[in-house]
């Protein structure tokens, strides 16, 4: 490619190439040309963190919100000694700008630049707007396969204020027939008020990082609308909600260095349970949730989509809320949670893979054994008829797992009449872990854990053959339980 043909191309991307020193990596900022206008912040922070996401092996999504607090309101509510540690005394009604966790917005300007070994990316200047409570998503297409990349923030409150910098660092996925090794790291459902470190939020987060996984996902009830502290009545509770999430310093640290992928759920929506056509939360609508959704968790088209990490492995992450049948009608062969365009990709995309292993990530069980009182998910006799299709159906492909969120409690699980296995990784604290008795270990249950924590999932070769891991720990990162598949 020449030189001008070059020029043309990153222009039409948005994207320039440039070199700077590695000085300025350092987190700092600068006196700019021109004159600081009145009314504009000192300072812009970057307190709710900054995330990559969707990375292949030549593209990925990076996300931030502007912040106007280098810091969250602290904590000064006690906690009941229960289940989900519901805040005491909380007022429901105060201003969320006051709320325990609360991490005020503002506008600006914000850009990012990606440094590997000779070549830089430096993308457009994008804003940070108040209708899109000040997140900004930067995508990148044009990177090089299993490639460590070096990023820089910069946010500014105008066009010529201030620069402020932060800064991180992620790696993308190799191409599809590169033998490579690959760890990951997959938790679901945190509630604000289960923290189990009152410093750093979630002992889950730090021991995660401590394994310097390649990526992360997470399965779904990233926050919690319906519970107390505040319950997420409108869309600025719910708002309110991932900033205090988001703004826990074990969160901000894990997502400097670890790519994510991010499924939603119910209580990311809406309420327990929540369809398309559930009656609003307070002023709280679907509609509102899906787009408050869409403003925190990068992601560039369709909800379900797929990824491969090499020769060995291959996700797919589905969508369990958007497309769904009411859990309340009768089941039947038409009652659906994936809707028919989702379930043809995936049996295309599925059909049309040569990875080693194969990994269904689900919002929601798809194996079990769940309570019998539930109604929602694929393990359930409420969506018995999709359930039994979709077992039968991963049954068959070789090497093929489930993994799922949902579920206050880690186990494994095998389909007796299928032999399909099902990995629940457990809530992100023990004070979330409920739902299950302990003792109440079933036939389909390998493993059965009702405590907090993570899995991971290994796939490495050992001569020939690849072999996959997955392996349960504790919110302290020592392993629990551990299961292994050569390839077949």
């Amino acid at each position: 490619m020449n030189k001008d043909s070059r020029r043309s191309f990153f222009k039409k991307s948005g994207l320039s190439l440039v070199s700077f020193s590695l000085l300025d990596l350092r987190t700092r900022f600068f006196w700019p040309q021109g004159r600081k206008s009145k009314g504009v912040p000192a300072a812009i922070y970057f307190t709710t963190g900054c995330k990559v996401a969707e990375v292949t092996s030549h593209s990925a999504v990076l996300w931030t919100r502007l912040c106007a607090q280098e810091k969250p309101n602290p904590i000064t509510h006690k906690r009941v000694e229960t289940v989900f540690r519901h805040p005491i005394d909380f007022d429901e009604h105060q201003p969320v700008q006051y709320m325990d966790g609360a991490v005020k917005g503002v506008a600006g300007w914000v850009r990012a630049t990606l440094t590997a070994r000779e070549s830089t990316l430096r993308s457009d200047w994008f804003p940070a707007l108040p209708e899109h409570d000040f997140t900004v998503q930067i995508p990148f297409s044009t990177l090089q396969p299993a490639t460590t990349y070096q990023i820089k923030w910069e946010a500014k409150p105008t066009e010529d204020g201030l620069i402020f910098v932060n800064t991180g660092t992620f790696q993308t996925a190799p191409e599809a027939h590169t033998e490579k090794a690959v760890q990951l790291v997959t938790s679901t459902c945190q509630y604000f008020w289960s923290y189990d470190d009152d410093q750093r939020g979630f002992k889950t987060y730090d021991s995660m990082r401590r394994l310097n996984p390649d990526f992360f996902v997470h399965t779904g009830d990233y926050v919690y609308y319906d519970k107390p502290g505040p319950l997420a009545t409108t869309p600025e509770k719910a708002r309110h909600q991932w900033h205090a999430m988001d703004s826990w310093p074990s969160l901000v640290d894990f997502y400097k260095s670890t790519p994510a992928y991010l499924l939603k759920d119910d209580h990311d929506l809406l309420r327990d349970d929540a369809y398309p056509s559930s009656a609003a939360y307070g002023e709280l609508t679907f509609q509102d949730g899906l787009k408050i959704w869409r403003e925190n968790a990068p992601l560039q088209g369709t909800p379900y989509r797929t990824f491969r990490w090499g020769q060995d492995l291959q996700l797919w992450l589905v969508e369990g809320r958007e497309f769904r049948s009411p859990n309340t009608l009768p089941d039947s062969p038409d009652k659906t949670i994936w809707g028919s365009a989702q379930k043809q990709w995936f049996t295309r995309s599925v059909e049309a893979s040569d990875a080693t292993f194969k990994i269904l990530f689900s919002p929601t069980p798809v194996v079990g054994p769940d309570r019998d009182k539930k109604t929602d998910n694929h393990a359930n006799k409420a969506f018995q008829s999709e359930g039994t299709w979709l077992r039968n159906y991963l049954s068959r492909q070789k090497n093929m797992f489930v993994v799922n969120g949902d579920r206050h409690w880690q186990y494994v699980s095998v389909d007796k009449p299928t032999g399909l296995l099902e990995f629940g990784s457990g809530p992100v604290s023990d004070a979330h872990a409920q739902g299950w008795n302990p003792d109440e270990v079933r036939e389909e249950h390998r493993f059965l854990r009702v405590k907090g924590g993570f899995l991971g999932i290994q796939v490495a070769r050992e001569g020939p053959k690849p072999r996959i891991t997955f392996t349960h720990y504790d919110v302290d990162g020592k392993p629990v339980h551990e299961e292994s598949r050569v390839a077949e």
